[in-house]
């Protein structure tokens, strides 16, 4: 193990939710450093954060532990699942969150949290509505510690939950996707990959009625003016130059985004 957990959360930072799941970790293991990848998902949606640990895990060691806890279901029959995948772990509930990094198992190696081998650790009896705190921290802290390996938790797992988000529509001269999230300049990701646009002749990109230029970043147009880009995680963007394009497109998550041959 790296030494380094990271959290993703839908539980924003107003009350001290974020800071009890560190203080457990920092609790049951000393050493580790935990970084916060992000605690503003939007609320009870996992897609989004499956959309953002995808592409986020590979920018930290191998052997980091990644806990993500937008959790819905929470205290329900819902399962919780460590998953082991390209030198990572991964903790979360079984909702779809994780099938955006490996498929429905994919490469993995996962397993199901048998609650009879919870109870046997010693960990407090769980609140019904604080996993994060009460399982996933001592999980992710233990396991760095290699007091425990992700296969003793429970029985291997040949499939999970499918992800929540439709992937991008793929044809010929066209790519469909939809806004995924909206970061705090107001650009809207989408879930449509550069990679997807390169059988494209000219790429014209239309949303909310328009149709927005393709640029390389976002000083090479006016202040103002609206634009698509190919932003640093490799996905296309839509921005304002200097603005929001939330505001000014009236988009949010889940609108659709169009990308066409210009010949077509």
């Amino acid at each position: 193990m790296s030494g380094l957990i990271t959290l993703t959360t839908d539980f924003g930072h107003k009350g001290p939710f974020v800071a009890v799941m560190r203080g457990v970790i920092l609790g049951r293991n000393p050493d580790a450093r935990v970084v916060d990848l992000t605690h503003e998902i939007l609320v009870h949606w996992p897609a989004e954060a499956g959309f953002w640990l995808a592409r986020a895990y590979r920018y930290f060691p191998p052997g980091s532990i990644h806990v993500a806890v937008v959790d819905p279901g929470v205290g329900t029959s819902r399962d919780i699942i460590a998953a082991c995948y390209d030198e990572h772990v991964f903790l979360a509930p079984d909702n779809g969150l994780l099938a955006q990094i490996f498929g429905e198992t994919g490469d993995a190696a996962v397993y199901r949290l048998n609650d009879s081998w919870r109870r046997e650790q010693g960990w407090p009896e769980p609140s019904s509505t604080f996993h994060g705190r009460d399982i996933f921290a001592p999980l992710a802290a233990d396991l760095l510690s290699g007091r425990i390996q992700p296969a003793d938790i429970g029985p291997a797992a040949t499939d999970i939950v499918p992800s929540l988000l439709e992937p991008p529509a793929i044809y010929d001269n066209e790519v469909r996707g939809t806004v995924i999230t909206i970061d705090h300049f107001g650009n809207l990701i989408t879930n449509i990959e550069a990679d997807s646009l390169a059988r494209l002749d000219q790429p014209r990109v239309l949303a909310a009625g328009q149709q927005l230029p393709l640029l390389d970043t976002y000083g090479r147009t006016r202040p103002g003016d609206n634009l698509a880009l190919i932003n640093s995680f490799g996905v296309l963007e839509l921005a304002c130059a200097e603005g929001n394009a939330a505001d000014r497109l009236g988009l949010g998550r889940g609108a659709p985004v169009v990308v066409t041959s210009t010949s077509r």
